[in-house]
């Protein structure tokens, strides 16, 4: 496998244009009426649909890490910035992922933004079975343990607030404490099922 396995999911918006609003109805018309804990099931064409729409939305590649016996690791596309105060992250993880069990245990993750010239380390990390941090994979023991990537454009070491459930995945929301921004270079990109350079 030479791509992320999380994917990132579209805001919904109503004709108004209002993010998350619910849409207008004729007057008189009622719309059907769905409990907020048993949201009615996706249709397989709906997943097909995002899976279509995704793969027109160019996204940034990162590599989230988690420390134990085994330093746990993959490649994500769902990275968020979520906040400023507190400075707050997001990201996905699937349940079936071998590195869930890592990220569930996690106090504390890092996240690496990739370079342009980092194709080989993001598909090592979205390759199942992979050896991820075995040569050449450059790596060292961060702040709270983690596990830090060398050769990267910039990275962070956070603390776990929260892990939400969201269908098969988990959206984990983490605390910045630690990080260096000034790695430099181009950021590498996920489009179209494939990594690619930024273009100016």
């Amino acid at each position: 496998m030479t791509a992320p396995t999380d994917l990132g999911t579209p805001a919904s918006a109503s004709s108004s244009g209002r993010t998350g609003a619910r849409p207008l109805l004729p007057a008189g018309r009622v719309g059907p009426q769905h409990s907020p804990l048993a949201p009615p099931a996706a249709s397989p064409a709906a997943g097909d649909l995002l899976r279509a729409v995704f793969r027109q939305h160019a996204a940034g590649v990162a590599i989230v890490t988690a420390p134990g016996e085994r330093p746990a690791g993959f490649t994500a596309t769902s990275l968020t910035s979520v906040a400023a105060d507190p400075p707050l992250i997001s990201f996905g993880v699937g349940t079936t992922s071998s590195s869930w069990p890592a990220v569930a245990e996690a106090e504390h993750i890092g996240v690496h933004i990739l370079g342009e010239h980092q194709m080989e380390l993001a598909a090592t990390f979205a390759r199942s079975g992979a050896d991820r941090f075995a040569p050449p994979t450059r790596w060292h023991t961060g702040p709270e343990g983690v596990p830090v990537l060398e050769g990267v454009v910039a990275w962070l070491v956070a603390r776990v607030v929260e892990r939400v459930p969201a269908g098969d995945h988990r959206l984990v929301i983490a605390e910045v404490v630690a990080g260096d921004p000034a790695g430099g270079g181009s950021p590498l990109l996920y489009h179209r099922g494939r990594f690619t350079a930024l273009r100016d």
